[in-house]
């Protein structure tokens, strides 16, 4: 090909291959998992703290991030809270475009006096869901969560095997993320911008 001929075939392609990537818009990149479009966790109709029905819609125009745990968790829940209390501080006036939601897997012991001072110790904001163990079921069989009660010495000293990740909405309540447990508040953060940008 002649030199000139090959220098306006160059500049007609990069002329076509910019006006592409304009016409495609660059997908978000995430450091939690992907859901982008995922066909399940869609809403639910739970109890909170006051006894009021809550579901995702309540909390259009916010980004969501819903943990499955209980009150007496030892180790990961204290942690997640608190990292997501951490979070939420770090987003500085965005801090209330973000609605943490703990659902139980504990229904039995957690009652609403119990979660209303578990959140509290968090996040007055954060909001405690309290399922009937019916609504469990179906809610962990919908979320594809994990939990399992483990016996103790005594009837009332059990533990509660969990999932330990958190699904992540966006502000039309579609479920984005998944978050992985130990993922850290830094690149939390991070994604919660970008889906607030978005």
């Amino acid at each position: 090909m002649h030199k000139r001929h090959f220098l306006q075939w160059a500049g007609a392609a990069a002329l076509v291959g910019t006006s592409l990537a304009a016409c495609t818009e660059a997908k978000p990149s995430f450091n939690a998992v992907d859901m982008t479009g995922a066909d399940y966790a869609k809403n639910f109709v739970l109890t909170d703290a006051d006894g009021k029905a809550r579901t995702l819609q309540d909390f259009k125009g916010k980004v969501v991030v819903l943990f499955f745990g209980y009150a007496q968790c030892p180790d990961v829940c204290p942690t997640t809270m608190s990292e997501m209390a951490q979070v939420k501080q770090q987003l500085g006036k965005d801090g209330d475009k973000l609605q943490v939601l703990f659902v139980t897997v504990d229904p039995e012991r957690d009652t609403p006096a119990v979660m209303k001072a578990y959140m509290g110790a968090f996040d007055p904001a954060f909001v405690a869901l309290i399922p009937t163990n019916e609504q469990l079921v179906a809610m962990a069989k919908d979320y594809k969560a994990y939990y399992k009660k483990v016996d103790g010495k005594t009837p009332t000293s059990y533990s509660m095997d969990h999932s330990a990740a958190s699904y992540i909405y966006d502000t039309q309540g579609r479920l984005r993320l998944y978050a992985r447990y130990g993922m850290g508040v830094a690149p939390m953060v991070a994604d919660v911008k970008t889906l607030l940008a978005s």
